[in-house]
């Protein structure tokens, strides 16, 4: 149909299911997330800034004067839990769309239901490559950058700028989806350097929503490795036990955490051990002068990386609906999406996706702890270790 046919049907349906005087039915978003339980952090985190980045649409007239709402059900970060959320949110709610999910686990059953129903799935807060295949799933798009991004640039400063041989290099990770994805992003980025025995390397597990770290820890105090740098794939309070444990066993090491490890969680549990324990990120800073920054701060929220990310995942996914005219289809979502317009995320260089490229951006903004307050770095040579 063309588009134009589209968008009078689309309107007309408008016209002749709203009264007169009524207002519109909102458009309604849907998020699958961890509400409850270890990771809650994470998902009320998310929430938090896709609800307040839709407040502020609202508050201007919303979308061609429809409102956005945010329908968030919790799964606790549970895949189990995931499936059944999603398809109620498809099915029964009618969203337009499954707007920033936390977690790589969760992601693995939410791809293929989103692909199998045709409702797009954006802005999941997960860097694994389950969501960035070559081409890409047609109804999957990221907005952050990934962990393979994430883990070469760890892997990039250890070694260019800290002068570290690969064998001073050690692992923590998750014992699952996500945990591999960062794992195995960093075993890349170290085969790119020309490093080929990387089955050599410390790996230590641990299982998903506990606290068992103790056997993980043994495995990379292994008395024969000594490690200078420990890459780190968790979950905020397993990572900080993770990292206290190794330092009262005498572990004076770089401990790099990717983005999902939950900042402002991660600070807040690590206490006096925090000093010196870097994390990734896949936004900048808020404190910076840029335009979706500015927004943010405004919001009126406790500013944290996590709802920062949320609220710029709002502010991508609004302006690919602003450009939908008034045909709000999820396939015309993708359409649109696709179609090569430039998307504006308000930080600094307007994007373009494609058929090819689901992607907004592939930045990484890493930072230290250092008197309790996460601060920016350019070059690894700058840390201290603890």
């Amino acid at each position: 149909m063309p588009r134009i046919s589209r968008q009078i049907c689309a309107l007309t349906l408008l016209l002749f299911a709203t009264p007169a005087g009524a207002e519109p039915p909102s458009l309604k978003v849907g998020m699958s997330t961890a509400l409850t339980g270890p990771a809650q952090g994470l998902g009320l985190g998310m929430r938090e800034g896709v609800e307040a980045y839709f407040a502020r649409v609202n508050r201007e007239g919303g979308i061609a004067g429809r409102k956005l709402e945010l329908i968030a059900l919790d799964d606790q970060y549970e895949p189990a839990q995931t499936g059944p959320n999603v398809r109620r949110l498809i099915d029964s709610e009618h969203v337009v769309a499954i707007v920033g999910n936390v977690g790589t686990p969760t992601a693995v059953v939410t791809v293929p239901i989103v692909n199998e129903k045709r409702v797009p799935l954006f802005g999941a807060f997960t860097g694994a490559g389950v969501l960035r295949k070559d081409p890409p799933d047609r109804y999957v798009f990221n907005v952050r950058a990934s962990y393979a991004n994430e883990t070469a640039e760890m892997v990039r400063g250890l070694l260019e700028d800290r002068k570290l041989d690969p064998r001073d290099i050690a692992f923590f990770a998750q014992d699952d989806a996500y945990g591999d994805a960062g794992y195995n992003g960093a075993l890349k980025a170290l085969a790119a350097h020309g490093f080929t025995e990387t089955s050599k390397l410390p790996l230590g597990r641990y299982t998903r929503n506990t606290l068992d770290v103790e056997d993980g820890l043994a495995h990379v105090l292994d008395p024969r490795m000594h490690p200078k740098a420990v890459i780190m794939v968790g979950t905020a309070k397993p990572c900080a036990k993770f990292i206290s444990l190794a330092r009262k066993s005498g572990l004076h090491a770089i401990f790099a955490n990717v983005s999902f490890v939950g900042s402002a969680e991660l600070l807040k549990e690590l206490g006096q051990d925090a000093e010196g324990v870097v994390v990734t990120q896949v936004v900048p800073h808020w404190s910076e002068n840029l335009p979706v920054l500015e927004q943010y701060r405004d919001s009126g929220l406790e500013p944290n990386f996590v709802s920062l990310e949320g609220f710029v995942v709002g502010r991508a996914f609004t302006e690919v609906l602003r450009r939908m005219g008034g045909d709000y289809r999820p396939e015309h979502f993708v359409e649109t999406a696709e179609s090569g317009v430039e998307i504006d995320l308000g930080l600094g260089k307007p994007q373009a996706l494609s058929k090819t490229r689901h992607g907004f951006s592939s930045s990484v903004w890493p930072t230290v702890i250092r008197h309790g307050a996460f601060q920016a770095f350019k070059s690894w040579r700058e840390l201290n270790v603890q």
